[in-house]
């Protein structure tokens, strides 16, 4: 009898001991699930961060940031500080007049911040600067001498590509900038701007490009789409067509576009439109101008889902035909996000107040409006990274004996 309750005692604790590890394991799982339902939530409070944002902003407000303006001067001036705080500019693009040496470009970033930081509703400026390499270099004689796409297409490997794109975007964060608009995906033999005629090879170079740029916190944008490399016509001065088909197009020119936006995150490169026509997808607008291009091609067939940006408004190909007014309209109606204007105070004008009063008279639905700012809401909110420089850093990080040494070692002259 003894053994008998011993027995029945021993199986007891073995059904205790299994509902045991039962409930614990039970739990455990709920608790897994709660943390992805944590996460999903996460996730869930960053689109309302964004909503409630859009809420709250101003029409005024969200035209602003829909643009990137360029200005004179080594220090903020009154027109980029009223842009800024009356006009909520969404970002600046500084060329040589706006730079002297690294520490200064670090100290007018910090300024410039700064002055945005101070609104109602702050949000970090979009501080950005065509650093190609080659003939395109700001402020050439106080950065590191970065070689032309053409050589390193040439004579360099893509691993090359990425080490020389990696010391570029570490110069330009140093001094404040977070957007480098490069590299250029363009087809060609002879253009310096190019990595080639080879569209696999352009893509590549191109994708260990915007590596090397992300790797160190900075945007690239993949120029000029769906691709500048068959016109002799530069677009600053003139417009004009690329007679093709759409095959030859989408097997050629867009090719490397299509790859780098199939195969990375859409978050970290914007997609630069040309304003050059393409009438095997648009017989009268430009690309830049075109729905067909922005929305059915770019969106639509490539799935691209991040920020479209436009080649300055004030090229001849678009402004000898063209309002800055009527731009401004055009540009969002078909589809792209962001209005480059790099020179005239005047022109940013007239392109912001064509886009608010286009607005306002029905012309340019604010749905169309919300979409392209929750795009830069998104991006500034989680892809940004500081915004604040070092100007003593920036003397040191800039032109360093290391940068020189290694890019020396290139050879590319050869």
């Amino acid at each position: 009898m003894k053994k008998k309750n011993i027995y029945l005692g021993l199986a007891f604790i073995a059904i205790l001991s299994f509902f045991t590890v039962l409930f614990i394991q039970l739990n455990m799982d709920a608790n897994s699930k709660e943390g992805k339902g944590k996460d999903f939530d996460a996730n869930t409070d960053n689109h309302e961060k964004i909503e409630k944002m859009l809420e709250k902003m101003t029409l005024e407000e969200k035209i602003g940031q829909l643009m990137i303006v360029g200005f004179n001067g080594t220090e903020k001036n009154s027109e980029i500080t009223e842009l800024i705080e009356q006009k909520h500019i969404g970002g600046v693009i500084y060329f040589d007049r706006n730079m002297k040496s690294p520490e200064q470009v670090a100290k007018l970033s910090n300024s410039l911040q700064q002055t945005a930081d101070q609104s109602l509703h702050p949000l970090p400026l979009m501080v950005a600067v065509d650093q190609e390499g080659g003939d395109t270099i700001r402020m050439r004689e106080r950065v590191s001498p970065l070689p032309a796409q053409k050589d390193l297409g040439k004579n360099a490997s893509a691993e090359d590509m990425y080490k020389v794109a990696k010391l570029n975007g570490k110069e330009l964060g140093s001094m404040g900038i977070n957007i480098n608009f490069a590299p250029v995906l363009d087809l060609s033999k002879t253009d310096e701007r190019s990595f080639g005629k080879d569209p696999e090879k352009v893509y590549q170079y191109g994708k260990k490009a915007i590596q090397g740029l992300n790797d160190v916190s900075i945007t690239g944008a993949l120029k000029h789409f769906p691709g500048n490399g068959r016109s002799e016509i530069d677009p600053h001065v003139e417009t004009s067509s690329v007679e093709t088909n759409q095959l030859d197009l989408e097997n050629s020119d867009i090719y490397p576009f299509k790859q780098i936006i199939s195969e990375m995150d859409n978050q970290k490169f914007f997609v630069m439109v040309t304003h050059i026509k393409y009438p095997a997808y648009d017989k009268e607008k430009p690309a830049s101008l075109s729905k067909v291009i922005i929305e059915d091609l770019l969106r639509g067939k490539l799935k691209y889902e991040g920020l479209v940006v436009t080649d300055d408004l004030e090229m001849g190909a678009v402004n000898k035909y063209f309002s800055y007014e009527e731009m401004g309209k055009q540009v969002i109606l078909a589809g792209a996000d962001l209005l480059l204007v790099c020179h005239e105070y005047s022109h940013e004008i007239e392109v912001y107040n064509g886009l608010l009063e286009a607005v306002k008279a029905g012309e340019v639905p604010i749905d169309r409006i919300n979409e392209s700012v929750k795009r830069v809401l998104t991006y500034k909110f989680y892809t940004m990274k500081q915004t604040k420089a070092d100007p003593d850093q920036a003397e040191k990080v800039v032109k360093s004996p290391e940068s020189i040494k290694y890019i020396e070692s290139l050879n590319l002259d050869k």
